[in-house]
């Protein structure tokens, strides 16, 4: 049986994949901070008749990373599939941003998913169908007004899935960058309360095009899916 984790799969986008990835008859680690989400999520996951590891940790803290690697391997003995989904929000203008709000953003967003991946690499060179996917936006790409902590950690996240991409093609792992735009979320409502949730993506949704990134076969990678709201421009 393969072995998943997904970070920050307390709500939202990481515990709709937590329970997808469940569906697939995966073994999920889950981990977030607030330790009663995780643990009803886990009972949960338990019901599909699947395995489940809870990790309480702060992304914010450097030994972080290794921390839940190690874990995870100590309990499962393997490593699969590393959703790096675990995000911070912050809106603002730059003016009013200051130094503790971007490094905690960047902590986060940019800076745990780089040091995850490089923990789990090792591991994830013995399984037969290793994928990292990392949670990207869309403004990873654009640049919104308010945004610009939280913008500049997408893209530093973009450009890191790049280069990781690139660095373990030859051990065969895949990498992939999903960017979506705004998804019905806590922290989507919070940032951005003038959207109609009605128009907003569905965690759901983000959980089957993860579905079919660890599932599919074929010649053809897939790098990046960008995936929009209805009522937004398309290619724009």
């Amino acid at each position: 049986m393969k072995t998943a984790i997904i970070t920050g799969a307390s709500r939202g986008i990481g515990k709709a994949i937590a329970l997808k990835l469940a569906e697939l008859s995966y073994n999920i680690v889950i981990t977030g901070r607030n330790k009663n989400r995780l643990t009803d999520l886990k009972k949960e996951i338990e019901a599909t008749g699947n395995q489940c590891l809870t990790i309480i940790a702060d992304l914010q803290k450097d030994d972080a990373p290794e921390m839940i690697i190690n874990k995870t391997i100590e309990h499962f003995g393997q490593i699969d599939v590393l959703v790096n989904n675990a995000g911070l929000a912050h809106s603002a203008k730059i003016s009013e941003t200051d130094t503790e709000v971007w490094d905690s953003i960047f902590k986060v967003n940019a800076k745990a998913p780089f040091f995850l991946s490089k923990a789990a690499i090792p591991h994830l060179k013995k399984s037969d169908n290793p994928v990292i996917i990392n949670i990207g936006s869309v403004v990873g790409f654009k640049g919104y007004a308010g945004q610009a902590a939280y913008s500049s950690s997408k893209h530093a996240l973009a450009g890191f899935t790049k280069v990781l991409a690139k660095e373990v093609q030859n051990d065969g792992i895949k990498v992939h960058l999903i960017s979506p735009g705004g998804v019905n979320t806590e922290m989507v409502r919070e940032m951005r309360p003038d959207i109609d949730t009605g128009e907003l993506i569905l965690p759901e949704e983000i959980a089957e095009t993860v579905e079919f990134l660890v599932t599919r076969k074929g010649k053809g990678i897939i790098d990046h899916i960008y995936i929009r709201r209805q009522s937004g421009l398309p290619f724009d």
